[in-house]
Formats: C-alpha cells, sequence, structure tokens
C-alpha cells in the first residue's frame, strides 16, 4: 500500500516539474509569397487567440487553486480513523492480527500436544495425549484458515482505502496537466503574436523626395514633394514618416515652416517635436503610388547652416501591425538672404540605418493620422518615370526584421529629439 502511494505522489512530482522552454517562432516576422502569406492567420486573429488563450489559463489557475484544496481536504479525511474506508481497514488489521496470534497459540498447542505425547509411558497415556494432539492440530487448522481469511479481508480493506487515495491523486494530476497545457499554450500563443508584432523591414516601400533643392536661400519659399510607392507583394496601410531640421538649437526652428498638403490646404509640421506621420494612405495596392505636395519658407533670419529631412514609410497590414519602409536623409543648405545661388539641383537621398531610425509613439498617445492630398491617383510604380523613383525597382527585396532604436538620433547633430507622432481625425490602424 505504501509503495503505491509513494508512486502516485512521484507521478504528481513529475507533473509539477518545469515545463521544457518553447522555441519562439519566427515564421510571422518573414516575408512570405503571396500564396504563403495567405496561409498565415491575421494579426486580429493571433490577438483573439491570444487572448483566448490567456483566459483559458487563468481558468487553469483557478481550478487548479480549487483542486489543490480539494485533494487536501481528501487526503486529510482519508487519513482521519472515521473515514469508512480507513476504519474498515483498521478493523481487518485488528482482526487479522488477533487471528494471528490465535493461529500462534494454536501452533503452540499442537507442539506442547507432541511433547506430551513423546513423554507418555503407558498405553493410557498416549491414547489421552494422541486425542489432545488431534484435537490441538484441529483447532490450529481451523486457526490457520481463519488467520488466510482475516489477512484476505485486511488486504481488500486496504487496497479499497489506497486506491482511494490513488484515484484521488490522479484527479489532481490531470488538474494539473490541464494547468500546464494552458500555460504551454498561453507562451505558444504570446510568443505567436510577439513575433508578429516585430518590425518588419520591407525595402519595397519607398518615400521618396521630388524637386527638393540642395540649396535654399532665407526669406524664400519653395514647392516640393515625395511620392510614395509600395512596390511590395502586399497590400498596405501606409504613414509616411516626416522630418525636417535647421542643424541649430531648438528655439532656432521657428526660422524654417514646412507644410504639407492635405487635400482641402496646407497644414504646418511641428519641427520641435519630433517625426510626424501624415498624408495617411490606407489600402494601398501593389504597385501603388501617390504624390504629396509640400512646401518650405524659410524666414530672413533664417541662419545659414545646413538642414536636412527624414522621410520614410511606416505601415501596417492584415498580419503585421509594423512594417517600415526604408529612411532616406536629405541634407540641403540654407543660404543667407538675398544670395545668388545660381542652378541648384536637387538633394540627393542617403540611407539612414535602422539602428538610428526615429521611433514614433505609439497611436495611443499620438491619435490617428489624416488622409493625403494627392496630386495624382494611385497607380503602378512601373508608369513612374524619371526622377529618383527609378531606383525602386520592379519587385522587392525579402524585408528583414527592422531593430529599431529606442532614441531618436539626429545624423551630423549628435544631438537626441524626441520623437512624437502627429495624426489628424482619420486613422489607419
Amino acid at each position: 500500500m505504501n509503495l503505491r502511494r509513494t508512486l502516485a505522489t512521484a507521478a504528481v512530482a513529475a507533473v509539477t516539474a518545469p515545463a521544457v522552454l518553447l522555441s519562439a517562432s519566427t515564421a510571422f516576422a518573414d516575408t512570405k509569397t503571396p500564396a504563403q502569406t495567405q496561409q498565415k492567420p491575421a494579426y486580429a486573429e493571433l490577438k483573439k487567440a491570444a487572448d483566448d488563450a490567456k483566459k483559458a489559463y487563468e481558468d487553469a489557475v483557478v481550478a487548479e487553486k480549487a483542486g489543490r484544496e480539494k485533494i487536501n481536504a481528501t487526503m486529510e479525511a482519508l487519513d482521519q480513523d472515521s473515514h469508512p474506508l480507513k476504519a474498515a481497514y483498521l478493523a481487518a488489521d485488528k482482526a487479522a492480527k488477533a487471528a494471528a496470534a490465535d493461529r500462534t497459540a494454536a501452533d503452540k498447542a499442537v507442539t506442547d500436544a507432541r511433547a506430551a505425547l513423546d513423554e507418555a509411558k503407558d498405553e493410557e497415556g498416549k491414547a489421552k495425549a494422541q486425542e489432545a494432539l488431534s484435537a490441538a492440530e484441529a483447532e490450529a487448522k481451523t486457526a490457520a484458515g481463519a488467520k488466510a481469511n482475516a489477512d484476505a479481508q485486511r488486504k481488500v480493506a486496504g487496497d479499497a482505502w489506497n486506491d482511494a487515495q490513488v484515484a484521488a491523486l490522479r484527479e489532481w494530476n490531470k488538474v494539473l496537466n490541464a494547468s500546464a497545457e494552458a500555460r504551454k499554450a498561453k507562451d505558444a500563443a504570446d510568443k505567436a503574436l510577439a513575433a508578429a508584432a516585430g518590425c518588419v523591414r520591407v525595402p519595397g516601400l519607398t518615400v521618396l523626395a521630388n524637386r527638393l533643392p540642395s540649396k535654399v536661400v532665407a526669406g524664400t519659399t519653395v514647392d516640393f514633394s515625395f511620392t510614395v510607392a509600395n512596390a511590395t507583394d502586399r497590400t498596405l496601410d501606409v504613414d509616411p514618416l516626416v522630418f525636417f531640421q535647421l542643424n541649430a538649437k531648438v528655439q532656432e526652428q521657428h526660422f524654417m515652416k514646412v507644410q504639407w498638403a492635405d487635400g482641402s490646404g496646407w497644414r504646418a509640421l511641428d519641427l520641435t517635436e519630433g517625426p510626424s506621420h501624415i498624408a495617411s494612405v490606407k489600402g494601398m495596392k501593389p504597385g501603388a503610388r501617390t504624390e504629396v505636395k509640400m512646401r518650405m519658407t524659410l524666414e530672413k533670419e533664417a541662419p545659414a547652416i545646413d538642414a536636412w529631412a527624414l522621410l520614410a514609410g511606416d505601415a501596417s497590414d492584415a498580419y503585421n501591425p509594423c512594417v517600415h519602409g526604408p529612411m532616406n536623409r536629405y541634407v540641403f543648405k540654407v543660404l543667407p538672404a538675398g544670395s545668388k545661388p545660381g542652378t541648384v539641383g536637387e538633394a540627393k537621398p542617403g540611407k539612414v540605418e535602422d539602428k538610428d531610425r526615429p521611433k514614433p509613439k505609439s497611436a495611443a498617445q499620438t491619435g490617428s493620422s489624416s488622409s493625403a492630398g494627392s496630386t495624382a491617383s494611385a497607380q503602378p510604380a512601373s508608369a513612374v518615370t524619371g526622377g529618383s523613383l527609378a531606383t525602386t525597382g520592379a519587385s522587392p527585396a525579402v524585408p528583414q526584421l527592422a531593430l529599431v532604436g529606442g532614441g531618436a538620433v539626429l545624423l551630423g547633430t549628435g544631438a537626441v529629439f524626441a520623437v512624437r507622432r502627429h495624426r489628424g481625425a482619420r486613422g489607419t490602424n
């Protein structure tokens, strides 16, 4: 009985041992072909699965607590002498011990009767001794049968008591297994959601400036634009990320004013608060592009200093809430008021490393973005000719997971600016 109980307890201990660590799946961070992409669960589905798994685990934890209380109460009750099963075992054990004592006494009586027969001298004495021996042997046989029956009854009672304990432990084992499986399911769902939530690098999503001059004279206004092109194989909700800055102190940024056309008028960028998401394009099809008008004015008092702009495509789709296109950095010079710069070329794009890419705040902190005012309707990127769009190519490279730095590092100045995401009334996420 003790061995069976020990084995049952060991089985429970095995279940409560630490679970094997789950390996994190990176499937959701990889770029797939259109056919493969359609087989992936959407991010909303992963989120629901994670929420459901979390609820199931919480329920399992509650059930485990209740099960622990139940097994403790059951085992304590079974250990009470008043419990029917233990009481039956104790009674059977007492009877078996009494039967064993009776058999011992009967066996001793047989031994004594044999000794008396051996010591008898005459025929009459031998006859009486033989009669006593036969009676003792009959009593010993009866005692042996009684002991065997009592031992069997004790075993039945002991097995019934022990089986009740094992049954209780098995039920507890089921509760622990359910809790462990719920935890494994929760961990797997959380890791799948985290993998899908990680920012995916998509080279085919480009935001490029058009007609942004390499030199701007203080006291003048220049009109230019930027083009968003989706040369990927997925439909994206795109939020272009735009940042303009003078290489000057924060309080001097007011000398430069940058605006963008939202379709009904001009909207100003806040140049002191970091990158802004503007001109949101929802449901941008593969191969589509759109152009956003921009306007920059430099006051006469603007310092003769370098300035720069950052342009990138932040996006999301049904499978990834964070999709990043490459970021381009355009450097241009501010010339003193009244300067005659002569023929001025366009500012050339330079790449920004992922580690230096500004990290916008979450949509919950910044609100929703405004829709774009475009100079042309979305059309295949292959239809765009000339300018800097020729660098987009016909087919995107395989996206890589983007590692985004915790701070927004302004290249060329060494200063760190806080990043704020600006959005208007209509959002894309």
